[in-house]
């Protein structure tokens, strides 16, 4: 062979990819004892030598992506909304295809996160899945991009973002749930979640259900929206700073399964059925929300095709391949507690 051994040649001639070869030769515990036996004949075979600049961009290379979780207030103190619990385990599955590790932690945003990962050197590249206030975190995110950390993030593709982002289309989503239950007969629907920049994924899903309203030739009163955030407890909440408003509804739109499960349970409480007396819809369709009683009526995000491009897009950023945020379509799943009785 003319010419320098490189780590692809081992990979060409072990029949494997040069990420495997570059994990083994680290001793990574995810190469099975044959793929290694194969490398390291190849190694030997080609008389491979690895010189000290080589190992040392391999030391700039971890072969490990983060995945960095927002820390939720959940019931069960697991801290993860459920709604990232099946994307978690797409992440998972892509990386280890594609040949890398995953590295899982909270963001801990009572310090710098954005800095501690850029700078401790543990993984080539960031996914976030959560960032609460967008405008709060957005400098954080600005300071990433600035210091050349390469970053993908699960959230509202906003045209002033610093970052790649992949996101639901929520004003299709919300525009669809509450067509739906003006479909069923419903004149007063409600809405409850943030509905400002603070929170832009539920604030284009008060966009999509004001435009429905305005398509059946109505107008989205202030009275009927009550801010929450994405936990059973502040859904219930919602529900009863709604209720003690005295105002009409028959219909509420929540912005997220578990606001809707809470308002679900302010609503028993107060003797209300639903869908007879209220029809209720959510949105995510995590996993409980086919399990409540009534099921809930909701709408779909592909989480599996959305960790498979959160995965692709930071790997193109490590190459220093161009990146483009992407917008996946919702999908409506009607269930019980949205068919008003006829």
């Amino acid at each position: 062979m003319k010419g320098k051994v490189t780590s692809f040649d081992i990979a060409h001639l072990a029949g494997v990819s040069q990420s495997t070869v570059s994990r083994a030769l680290r001793g990574s515990p995810l190469v099975n004892e044959e793929t290694r036996r194969r490398i390291q004949a190849a190694v030997d075979e080609l008389n491979y030598k690895v010189d000290k600049n080589a190992s040392s961009l391999r030391a700039r290379h971890t072969g490990t992506l983060a995945l960095l979780l927002f820390e939720d207030p959940t019931a069960d103190e697991s801290h993860i909304n459920p709604f990232f619990l099946s994307m978690l385990g797409s992440i998972t599955r892509a990386s280890a295809q594609r040949g890398y590790d995953l590295l899982i932690s909270f963001q801990q945003f009572s310090r710098d996160w954005h800095a501690d990962y850029a700078d401790s050197k543990k993984a080539d590249g960031i996914i976030l899945l959560g960032y609460g206030d967008y405008l709060a975190t957005r400098d954080k995110l600005q300071k990433l991009v600035d210091q050349g950390t390469r970053c993908v993030r699960w959230g509202a593709v906003l045209p002033d973002q610093p970052d790649v982002s992949v996101g639901c289309d929520n004003i299709s989503g919300g525009r669809e749930v509450t067509t739906h239950l003006l479909e069923q007969g419903c004149q007063r629907v409600a809405f409850l979640g943030d509905a400002s920049s603070h929170y832009p994924e539920f604030f284009d899903r008060y966009r999509g259900y004001s435009r429905a309203l305005s398509d059946a030739g109505m107008d989205a009163e202030s009275l009927l929206q009550v801010n929450a955030e994405s936990t059973e407890q502040s859904g219930y909440q919602a529900m009863e700073t709604l209720l003690a408003r005295g105002v009409a509804f028959d219909a509420v739109f929540a912005a997220s399964d578990l606001i809707a499960i809470g308002a679900m349970r302010s609503l028993a409480d107060h003797g209300l059925k639903v869908p007879d007396d209220v029809a209720l819809a959510g949105f995510d369709d995590i996993p409980v929300a086919s399990f409540v009683n009534p099921p809930l009526t909701t709408v779909l995000q592909d989480t599996k095709l959305a960790g498979e491009i959160l995965v692709d897009n930071l790997l193109a950023l490590i190459r220093g391949e161009p990146a483009e945020s992407a917008m996946l379509p919702a999908k409506l799943i009607v269930r019980k507690s949205s068919l008003k009785p006829r």
